[in-house]
């Protein structure tokens, strides 16, 4: 993401990094940037020091609490050794001074991805292009039925120029279907090209959609082609429609109708052979309705609509995900292939999983990378005081064959003992065994702290315990 409240600064940084093959989103300062990246996290953020509304170091500051590790550069036209100082002590990757050269700033950029705060002689920027390209191309895991359908139906249609509308929640996939239409097709060889019409202002969309001349505008000092162009031949994914301004829309009727593109500033038409898939997680129906998305735009687009089904009405393919997953980010960080405990399992097949597979993802990679213990425990996934007070603390604890269920040995002679008296009994012997460590207890337990500071203060009103 590129922070800055410089248009023309905006636009050269978007065109150095897109070149690359990098996909950039840009604000004009930090409120509007941490607004953004609510909706849509990024590997990078280089951001302009000196913003009107909320400057790079509060931005920073607001990003090292927000999301701790993602890298942010700050850039500036008027250095001071205090600002220098703060940026280094708030924890930004690298603090450098405008004009900025285009490969200086492609270099950072390469060493901040790659989590190098040095830059060695071996750092090749189109490797970590080549990189990022090989990291889309990604598995659709799945065996529920509505997925296998929705499969089809995209195999179905690939080749032919019938737009494609897919809906469904942030996170269920949209993109990789999109990319598997155009695998699919008779152009995998065409172009692929993606653009998240939500990550950017209105202004520069228009240029990026349709491309402009030279001069059409300031800061236009060369001509460049639109998406619909370098897609010619291809595909076209436009991620995020419903977030299109209502002009804007117009132009996209026309360029699906007429195929052909005209550029901002252009004096003629451009052909464009493009086959256009779009996704949204809006109520496409209700925007028409509410007068924000235009009629004849959505019928264009919703030939073939295909419907995203959410993760957790895919209950089936949820422990194969995480299965998945944990493959993947524990070769990717060279870290011991682990599998989930009981009650991790269970925690994620009762899940509602709002934000489908993308959050699951997080969770994953997450627990790879902090997990201490021999299986995934539902602590490496959350944290510890938001990790479920509704876990079953029963699960897991005492698979070692122990005295877990003591109590009912203990009073076996007089009938069943109640779930209250085994709970309490295990709680106890946890303390027992942690030397009155309640965070250790609690991990063993497979609850909160909260959880269990809750039970053990229950325990003293009842005089249970002293």
């Amino acid at each position: 993401m590129i922070v800055d409240d410089e248009r023309e600064v905006r636009m050269v940084l978007y065109e150095a990094f897109n070149r690359q093959g990098y996909t950039v989103s840009v604000a004009e300062n930090g409120s509007m940037a941490l607004d953004m990246l609510e909706r849509n996290p990024v590997d990078l953020v280089v951001s302009d020091i000196n913003m009107p509304e909320m400057d790079g170091l509060s931005l920073l500051r607001t990003l090292q609490v927000k999301s701790p590790g993602l890298p942010v550069v700050l850039v500036t036209g008027h250095a001071t050794v205090e600002t220098a100082v703060s940026a280094m002590k708030l924890g930004a990757f690298d603090y450098l001074l405008k004009p900025l050269s285009q490969e200086l700033m492609v270099e950072t950029a390469a060493r901040a991805l790659a989590g190098s705060s040095v830059l060695h002689e071996s750092v090749d920027v189109p490797v970590i292009k080549v990189k990022r390209e090989a990291e889309k191309k990604k598995a659709i895991i799945g065996d529920d039925e509505k997925l296998a359908r929705i499969l089809q139906k995209a195999k179905s249609v690939a080749s032919s120029k019938a737009t494609v509308l897919v809906l469904g929640e942030s996170g269920t996939g949209k993109e990789m279907i999109a990319r598997c239409i155009h695998e699919e097709s008779n152009r995998k060889e065409g172009p692929f090209v993606a653009l998240n019409c939500a990550a950017l202002p209105e202004g520069l969309l228009e240029s990026e959609l349709f491309g402009h001349e030279k001069g059409s505008f300031t800061g236009a000092v060369y001509t460049k082609k639109g998406k619909f162009e370098l897609a010619d031949g291809g595909t076209l994914l436009l991620d995020e429609i419903g977030e299109i301004p209502m002009h804007l829309q117009a132009k996209i009727l026309r360029v699906l109708q007429e195929e052909e593109v005209d550029r901002v500033g252009g004096k003629a038409p451009v052909k464009a052979d493009v086959h256009v898939v779009a996704t949204t997680n809006r109520n496409l129906e209700e925007a028409v309705k509410n007068g924000e998305f235009r009629q004849d735009l959505y019928y264009r687009l919703n030939v073939i609509p295909l419907t995203m089904p959410p993760l957790r009405e895919r209950k089936n393919d949820i422990l194969l995900l995480a299965r998945y997953f944990i493959d993947r980010y524990s070769k990717q960080y060279d870290k011991k292939i682990k599998k989930m405990s009981r009650t991790s399992c269970r925690r994620f097949l009762e899940n509602s999983w709002p934000g489908n597979i993308r959050e699951m993802e997080n969770l994953v990679e997450r627990a790879v990378l902090l997990s201490l213990t021999d299986e995934l425990e539902p602590w490496d996934f959350w944290d510890e005081e938001t990790d479920g007070a509704d876990l079953d603390i029963f699960a897991d604890f005492g698979s070692d064959g122990g005295d877990v269920f003591s109590v009912e040995r203990q009073e076996a002679n007089s009938g069943i003992v109640s779930l209250k008296d085994v709970e309490r009994q295990m709680i106890l012997q946890a303390l027992q065994k942690t030397d009155d460590n309640r965070t250790h207890a609690a991990k063993m337990l497979g609850i909160s702290v909260r959880t269990l500071r809750n039970k053990l203060n229950e325990y003293r009103n009842q005089g249970v315990i002293s």
